[in-house]
């Protein structure tokens, strides 16, 4: 396990969270060197000493922490990142009831989901620098109370203006877990299980766009869409709650600092300043230097757009094509969500389960212990196709088929491309995050803002191009960019990597 350093990686030096982590990448001649007690220590939690990375002589180094109580604080942590989409996507099959309730137009209506989605993606740069030098746990807590707050303020509001104020407080507070998340992982498991664990996260944020739909669509069609408000602030209160007790504080500085307070009072009370190192204007939008690295950036645009396309566009796309051309109610929208949760929930296992497998047996076949993020890549194309061929089928089965009779054939195509866009989700966030470990939350961050802003723009063209080349045609222009902007970058960032990153690691 080699030793990351600021100027192999070509990010500069000065990074705080790089300065506060770097102790942990460890040579395997130095895990050698390890004193005794230490590595007794480690042998116990572990059962070995092949570890990557190395954790600290200490309880409470999350590394260090039982199974079950890094399980609960993922899932706690990826479920509070699914309420940030989740949330968005909560009034999708509403719209028709808020326009009539709020006297403004069914376009109108939509956009208090359009601006959501960009505030999610802007938000974070804000939250990055709070959670680094306070910790993860208070920003996630306060993150739920303001959340509460504003979805009251939702429910209880008579005017469109008070509604979108809300909303965009909610999306700002709702915000953090969804960026900082990648963070999380990287500082509780080992490298070894990291797309396994990472992949949690992400199908969480993927699951949250179609889950709300199909739930709300019941809540909205039987009890009136304010019901939607009051159970998102309901279940805000209950996260909360469960967060107090099984949501430890994972920021650990492994350099340079003592720890010398109980692991209870060090994971669970310590409320204060972690990181004493001053603030400065530019960390809050330090995160878009990213931009400046290919094998961040180049993953992080090929994935927004496969995002657009297999998630944005068919989730935002089914209540108004469906709507228009079968005459269904709120109900009857929120059911068609059902094929994308499902072809999410399979795609993961190849984006998770399948990719850590293939990492650990490709390490095997080759010198080197560890072979090259690159990688990892290998499983991407296999996403980047079912994307395409979902996308083409619900877009030529929805026009094909005849005005008010419903088949299945759409969700099938949903049902695919959800299952390509989650393989590429895990896989592209995963591979970032192993070129720059160090970087995990700054790369989470930038993914984000790419995705958010990507998707606001999205549902502002699509029924443009819908209108002026036809549904079933503009498949053609969703495979040519997804082919120019995500698979032949994957294919360029394969191959150049190396070069790229500006390191030498193994080749493929």
């Amino acid at each position: 396990m080699e030793k990351t350093e600021p100027h192999q990686n070509g990010l500069e030096e000065h990074d705080l969270e790089h300065a506060a982590t770097q102790a942990t990448y460890l040579a395997p001649t130095e895990i050698e060197n390890l004193p005794e007690d230490h590595r007794q220590y480690l042998l116990a939690r572990h059962g070995t000493l092949e570890l990557d990375p190395v954790p600290t002589f200490s309880d409470a180094d999350p590394y260090n922490w039982p199974g079950w109580k890094k399980i609960a604080n993922l899932l706690l942590v990826a479920f509070h990142a699914c309420m940030s989409t989740f949330t968005a996507a909560a009034i999708i099959p509403a719209y028709e009831a808020i326009a009539l309730d709020l006297n403004t137009t069914l376009q109108g209506a939509s956009y208090l989901t359009s601006l959501q989605i960009a505030i999610l993606g802007g938000a974070p740069l804000f939250w990055r620098p709070l959670s680094t030098r306070y910790g993860r746990r208070p920003i996630l807590l306060i993150s739920l109370i303001g959340s509460l707050a504003f979805n009251i303020g939702c429910a209880l509001a008579q005017s469109y203006d008070t509604m979108a104020a809300c909303r965009a407080f909610t999306a700002f507070f709702i915000s953090p877990a969804a960026a900082i998340g990648s963070a999380v992982v990287v500082e509780t498991f080992f490298k070894q299980d990291r797309a396994r664990y990472m992949g949690i996260w992400t199908l969480m944020i993927t699951l949250g766009v179609p889950l709300a739909p199909f739930i709300f669509g019941f809540v909205a069609y039987h009890v009136g869409y304010r019901w939607i408000y009051w159970i998102l602030a309901i279940i805000n209160g209950v996260h909360f709650i469960m967060y107090i007790f099984l949501g430890p504080e994972t920021r650990f500085l492994r350099h340079g600092v003592a720890h010398t307070a109980p692991v209870l009072q060090e994971s669970y009370y310590k409320f204060r300043r972690i990181d004493t190192t001053p603030f400065t204007a530019l960390e809050f939008i330090s995160p878009l230097r990213m931009a400046k690295y290919p094998c961040v950036v180049i993953p992080a645009v090929a994935y927004a757009m496969v995002f657009l396309f297999a998630s944005v566009l068919i989730t935002v796309e089914i209540p108004q094509l469906f709507a228009e051309k079968f005459h269904f109610n709120a109900q009857q929208l929120g059911l068609q969500l059902i094929a994308i949760i499902i072809g999410s929930i399979i795609g993961e296992q190849v984006g998770g389960y399948a990719s850590d497998y293939w990492m650990t047996f490709r390490g095997k076949r080759i010198a080197s212990r560890r072979p090259a993020p690159e990688v990892r890549l290998w499983l991407s194309y296999f996403g980047y196709a079912l994307s395409i061929c979902g996308v083409v089928v619900f877009l030529v089965r929805i026009e094909q088929a005849p005005a008010g009779h419903w088949n299945v054939t759409p969700d099938i195509g949903a049902a695919i491309a959800a299952a390509g866009n989650q393989i590429v989700t895990t896989i592209l966030i995963t591979y970032a995050v192993d070129c720059y470990p160090d970087e995990a939350g700054s790369i989470g961050v930038f993914i984000t803002f790419v995705r958010q802003i990507w998707g606001f723009i999205g549902p502002f063209w699509f029924p443009p191009m819908f209108k002026n080349v036809g549904i079933a045609n503009s498949a053609g222009i969703v495979t040519a960019l997804l082919v120019a902007i995500s698979f032949v970058p994957t294919v360029v960032l394969q191959l150049k990597a190396h070069a790229m990153r500006g390191d030498m690691r193994a080749r493929i």
